[in-house]
C-alpha cells in the first residue's frame, strides 16, 4: 500500500517517550522494528482509520483538516522533544486534536467527551462509536470504468475515500483488519481494471472481500463485547480455549507467557487504539513465530511472511496435530483426590489449566462449548468441594460434560434441519421473524444483518463434517452482533439477561427466548405502506433487501400476526411491486395500491 501525502503525524508518535515501551530481547527488536516500518509506511490509513472510526459523522475534509493539526504539531516535537505535550501518549494526542478542532465537538455531539481526561475520555469516545450506521447515506455504486478511471487518475485518492468510508461504518473493526481488506481492494482494483469484463471481476471478488471484513468484523465485536461486558476473565478463558486447541502442544507455561500479549492487545484493539493495536497484534504473532518449533509445525510458511500477510496467514493456519501422546482424558480432574485442595490454592491458574487440557484433547468441539465445560466443572466443584465425599461426587464430571454437549448439539441439529427443509429464502424469512419478535427495539438494517448472518451461518456449516463446531462459532457470532459491543446496550430485559448473564450459555438462553410481551408496537405505520417508483430501478439483490425489510418493519407494527398472515402480507408486497412496475404509471398505481396494502395488513 502506498504511503499517503496528508496524515503523516503517526511517524512523530515514536518520538513520544512514553509511547515507546522499548523492548530488549532480541526477537522483540526486531518486530517492534518491522511493525514500526509497517506503521511509517501506512501512516495515512491508521490516520483516516482513527478519525473514522471515533467521529463516524466527521466529513472526509475535517478529516484532512485534522489531519493539518496534527501534522502541525508532530513539527513542534520534532524541533523540542522536551516539550510537556510531547510525552502523552499517541491515542490521548489524537483525541486532544479532535477536542480541540473548533466546532468539531459541537456540530458532532461529542463536547462532553472532551471535558473528560486521560482513560475517561477515551472510554467516552468509544461510547460515543456508533454500531448502527444508519445516519451514514449508503455508499452509491460506482460503473466500474468509472471506478476505474478514478483509480487510474488518483489511486492515493480512490484508496482513501474508501479506507475512510469503510471505517466509518465498521466502527469496531480493529486497524490490521481494515488495512488487510484495504491491501485487498487495491490488488482487487489493479487486477479487475485490466479485465475484459471488469463488472463481473468487480463483483466476484468484492464478494469475498466483503464476506471476509463481515466474518473478521463479527469475530472482533463478539471477542470485545465479553470484553466489556465480562471483563479481562473471560477474555482469557476465550484464548484459552482458542490457542489450546489450535496449538495442542503448546505447554502451560508458554501458553501463559503469550496470553499475556494477547491481553494488551486487546485493551488497545478493544478500545479504538489504533497504533497500540497494531502494535499488540504484532508483537503476538512474533512471540508464536520465535517460539513456533514449540507451538505449531503448520505456521513456517506464515513466518516467512510480511505484515499484514504473517499476521492473516497465522490467524487462518490450520489447527496443529495433538501430540501422540496425549490420552483422551486428562484425570487428573476427575480422579485424583486432592482436586479440590489444588483448585482452592490457586483456583485462577486451575480452571485455566482445566480448560487448556480439555481444549487440546477436544478440537472438534466449538470455543463456546469449550466454555461451556469449564463453567459446568467450575459449578460442579462448588457443590463437590463442600460434598461429604469430593472424590464420588466430581468423579460423574465427563457424564455432565456429554449432558452439555449433547445440549448443544440438539439445537445445532435443529437449526440444521431448518437448512435442510426450508431452503434459503425460507430460512431467511423464519430467522427475519424469530429476531424481529425476540428484539424488535433492535433497528431495521441491523435485523435484516442479523437474519442474513444466521443464513450464511447454517449453509456454510450444515453440509460439512464438522458441523457441530461450525455452526456454534458462527452462531455465536451473530448473538454478539445483536448483544453488540457496548455493556451498557439495552434492547429489551430478556434479551439483555441473555447477553450479560453469562457469555459461554447465551446460546442456550437465547433459543428459549421468545416473542417481547414488553414491546409496544409504533401507533401508526410509519411510511410502511409508501412505496415509490425506486422499486423499479434496483437490481434483484436490492429488491430483495427492500422485501426483508418490509417483513421485518411489518413484524414491528403487527407482532401478533401469525405466519399465514405475515406470507400473505408479503406475497401481496411482491405482487404489488411487480404489478405497479409493469404498469404505464407505476407512481399512481403505488398511491392506489399502497393503501389497499395497508387496510388488508391493518384488518388481519
Amino acid at each position: 500500500m502506498k504511503q499517503l501525502k496528508l496524515a503523516v503525524f503517526v511517524i512523530f508518535l515514536f518520538f513520544l517517550t512514553e509511547s515507546l515501551n522499548l523492548p530488549t530481547k532480541p526477537q522483540d527488536v526486531d518486530y517492534f522494528n518491522t511493525t514500526q516500518k509497517f506503521i511509517e509506511d501506512n501512516v495515512g490509513y491508521i490516520t483516516i482509520i482513527t478519525f473514522a472510526q471515533y467521529v463516524q459523522e466527521a466529513s472526509f475534509e475535517e478529516v484532512e483538516m485534522l489531519v493539518k493539526t496534527m501534522t502541525e504539531y508532530r513539527d513542534q516535537c520534532l524541533a523540542n522533544v522536551k516539550l510537556p505535550q510531547c510525552s502523552k501518549l499517541p491515542n490521548d494526542v489524537l483525541l486532544e486534536a479532535i477536542c480541540a478542532m473548533e466546532g468539531l465537538p459541537q456540530k458532532h455531539n461529542f463536547s462532553h467527551c472532551c471535558s473528560k481526561v486521560d482513560f475517561e475520555r477515551r472510554l467516552c469516545f468509544f461510547h460515543h462509536k456508533k454500531a448502527d450506521v444508519g445516519f451514514l447515506l449508503p455508499l452509491p455504486t460506482l460503473d466500474p470504468e468509472v471506478k476505474c478511471q478514478a483509480y487510474k487518475n488518483n489511486s492515493e485518492s480512490f484508496l482513501n475515500n474508501y479506507i475512510y468510508e469503510v471505517s466509518r461504518r465498521n466502527p469496531f473493526v480493529f486497524a490490521p483488519t481494515l488495512l488487510r481488506v484495504t491491501a485487498d481492494i487495491e490488488e482487487m482494483t489493479k487486477t479487475c481494471c485490466e479485465e475484459q469484463d471488469k463488472a463481473n471481476c468487480f463483483q466476484i471478488k468484492a464478494l469475498f472481500v466483503i464476506k471476509h471484513l463481515r466474518a473478521v468484523s463479527s469475530y472482533e465485536k463478539t471477542v470485545c463485547g465479553a470484553f466489556w461486558k465480562f471483563g479481562p476473565q473471560v477474555l482469557k478463558s476465550i484464548y484459552t480455549a482458542i490457542l489450546s486447541q489450535k496449538f495442542p502442544k503448546i505447554e502451560f507455561k508458554e501458553l501463559t507467557s503469550l496470553l499475556q500479549d494477547v491481553s494488551t492487545k486487546f485493551d488497545g484493539c478493544c478500545e479504538g487504539d489504533v497504533v497500540q493495536c497494531i502494535r499488540g497484534r504484532s508483537k503476538v504473532m512474533s512471540h508464536i513465530c520465535s517460539k513456533q518449533d514449540s507451538i505449531s509445525s503448520k505456521i513456517k510458511e506464515c513466518c516467512e511472511k510480511k505484515i499484514p500477510e504473517h499476521d492473516n496467514c497465522i490467524i487462518q493456519a490450520n489447527k496443529d496435530d495433538k501430540p501422540k501422546d496425549l490420552s483422551l482424558r486428562e484425570e487428573k480432574f476427575t480422579e485424583n483426590k486432592n482436586v479440590c485442595e489444588e483448585r482452592d490454592a490457586d483456583r485462577e491458574t486451575f480452571m485455566a489449566k482445566f480448560l487448556y487440557e480439555y481444549s487440546r484433547r477436544h478440537q472438534e468441539l466449538s470455543i463456546p462449548e469449550l466454555l461451556r465445560i469449564a463453567k459446568v466443572y467450575d459449578d460442579l466443584l462448588k457443590e463437590c468441594c463442600n460434598a461429604e465425599n469430593p472424590p464420588d461426587c466430581y468423579g460423574n464430571a465427563e457424564n455432565k460434560f456429554n449432558e452439555t454437549t449433547e445440549k448443544s448439539l440438539k439445537i445445532v441439529q435443529r437449526e440444521c434441519e431448518h437448512f435442510q427443509n426450508l431452503g434459503v429464502d425460507d430460512l431467511k424469512y423464519h430467522y427475519l421473524v424469530k429476531f424481529s419478535k425476540i428484539a424488535p427495539q433492535i433497528s431495521t438494517d441491523e435485523l435484516t444483518f442479523l437474519g442474513e448472518e444466521m443464513v450464511t451461518a447454517l449453509t456454510t456449516c450444515c453440509t460439512l463434517s464438522e458441523e457441530f463446531a461450525c455452526v456454534d462459532n458462527l452462531v455465536d457470532l451473530v448473538l454478539g452482533e445483536m448483544c453488540g459491543v457496548n455493556e451498557n446496550r439495552t434492547i429489551n430485559p430478556a434479551v439483555d439477561h441473555c447477553c450479560k448473564t453469562n457469555f459461554a450459555f447465551r446460546r442456550h438462553c437465547f433459543e428459549a427466548l421468545e416473542a417481547d410481551k414488553t414491546y409496544a408496537p409504533p401507533s401508526a405505520s410509519q411510511g410502511l405502506f409508501t412505496f415509490h417508483t425506486d422499486l423499479c430501478q434496483v437490481h434483484s439483490e436490492e429488491l430483495q433487501r427492500k422485501k426483508d425489510r418490509f417483513l421485518v418493519n411489518l413484524v414491528k407494527l403487527k407482532p401478533e400476526l401469525t405466519d399465514n398472515e405475515l406470507r400473505s402480507s408479503l406475497t401481496e408486497f411482491t405482487n404489488l411491486v411487480d404489478k405497479c412496475c409493469k404498469a404505464e404509471g407505476p407512481e399512481v398505481c403505488f398511491n392506489e395500491e399502497g393503501p389497499k396494502l395497508a387496510a388488508k395488513s391493518q384488518a388481519s
